[in-house]
């Protein structure tokens, strides 16, 4: 069974292609057949592509676009020609998945896409614009692409919080607000699911949520967009992102939480529009804000070894916010046994690991050093007398979004997700 993957961003999409078998699978991801990501955000009006076939064929180039659906089809193209072939057609690709942003109330488990379900996800477009917007471009393109008969199924980063109790999801405003699904939904669900798994599966535990010694995890998704989740037994009962993915900890562009006062004084004195506000927080903000240099992590590290002030100061704000969210997600679980690291900063930046963990020392974290300066994915960074482990776990959002959609085929197509339409609670 051929299973495409297609995970859209605001400015960029990966894809991949993995012939999976019947049956159980495992939790390592096989190598995929073909993979491709495109980059729309270096320049205007340009895509860089880069796509690799099998034995790691590949190639890479720059196309012209008007809009990032453009990049769709040219993209999917390289699967069945060009030097990283992998098929002969677009006619043996048994399925297509779809990772999705924002599924709101209406999506709580992965969903055979329909009509009425693309209708719903357009109505989600409001609270994850840069999202969910773009994914159900990439999913109407992809109709046109592959045809109508091959089925495509929706992974919802908002699925795997469902769990949160209600006392964790109601903000206290209005109680109107949460009636009209003004709620904490969270998101990078789909990373989260991943990581806590492969998490339980390297500390040979079973994610049991009946177990009352069930696995209490923080899983610390950490890229441009940010979020934590704290995991019992495999279940999310808290994270840090909200009602959109503003929420929560200082992340590369994006402010995180801050006091609803200042939006409100920015309006009132000085007449700054919804439009402006919405860039402001989430284009000009969090490490870039702060720095005043840049949103990648690298970066500011470059900066901080040139001796520039702001660079150190926005690398302390990210450690501060950080750390305290994660004493949140600790309190939400009464404990923690592991701290994972996750995603492009969490996996790839070892002073940020070191200061996070020295931090919280007081709950008996300890890091093996050398461990943690040349990590091994997958493993374990924590000294050996540590109480708490720390994990650092490369991000596999595609293979969990193969997984999906190999699960719900077991089950027969006609019948994935239960019901075709959404259902509302």
């Amino acid at each position: 069974m051929n299973i495409l993957v297609i995970n859209g961003g605001s400015s960029t999409l990966k894809a991949t292609l993995r012939e999976l078998p019947g049956g159980a699978l495992p939790l390592d991801p096989p190598p995929p057949l073909w993979d491709a990501q495109a980059d729309w955000g270096r320049r205007p009006g340009a895509a860089q592509i880069r796509v690799r076939g099998p034995g790691g064929a590949g190639a890479g180039n720059e196309i012209a676009i008007r809009s990032p659906a453009e990049v769709l089809r040219p993209v999917m193209e390289t699967i069945w020609s060009g030097p990283a072939k992998a098929l002969d057609g677009p006619e043996q690709i048994a399925v297509i998945g779809h990772r999705v942003v924002h599924g709101g109330v209406a999506f709580q488990e992965t969903t055979r896409i329909t009509p009425d379900v693309r209708a719903e996800i357009r109505k989600y477009c409001e609270f994850a614009p840069e999202h969910n917007r773009l994914e159900l471009e990439a999913i109407e393109e992809s109709e046109q692409i592959f045809g109508p008969k091959i089925p495509q199924v929706a992974v919802f980063d908002t699925a795997f919080h469902t769990t949160i109790p209600q006392a964790a999801t109601v903000y206290p405003g209005p109680f109107e607000w949460y009636e009209k699904g003004i709620r904490r939904y969270g998101f990078h669900g789909t990373s989260h699911r991943y990581a806590s798994a492969r998490a339980a599966a390297i500390l040979g535990r079973d994610a049991d949520v009946s177990d009352p010694l069930a696995l209490r995890l923080v899983t610390c998704h950490l890229g441009n967009g940010a979020s934590l989740a704290a995991v019992r037994g495999g279940k999310s009962v808290d994270t840090t992102m909200g009602f959109t993915p503003l929420d929560g900890v200082m992340m590369g562009t994006r402010s995180g939480s801050i006091d609803p006062g200042i939006l409100i004084y920015l309006v009132r004195h000085q007449g700054c529009p919804a439009d402006e506000l919405d860039r402001l927080l989430n284009k000009e903000s969090g490490l870039k804000g702060v720095s005043g240099i840049s949103g990648d992590m690298r970066e500011i590290l470059a900066a901080i070894g040139r001796g520039e002030a702001r660079a150190r100061l926005a690398f302390d704000v990210y450690v501060h916010r950080l750390c305290r969210e994660i004493g949140g997600m600790v309190a939400s679980l009464g404990g923690m046994d592991a701290l994972v690291f996750t995603a492009g900063i969490g996996e790839n930046c070892p002073p940020l690991r070191a200061v996070v963990c020295q931090r919280l020392a007081f709950l008996g974290i300890r890091l093996d050093a050398a461990k943690n300066a040349h990590p091994v994915m997958d493993s374990d960074i924590a000294a050996a007398g540590s109480l708490v482990r720390v994990l650092v776990i490369r991000a596999d959002e595609d293979w969990e979004i193969a997984r999906e959609c190999h699960r719900l085929c077991g089950t027969g197509l006609a019948h994935v997700g239960g019901n075709s339409s959404p259902q509302h609670s």
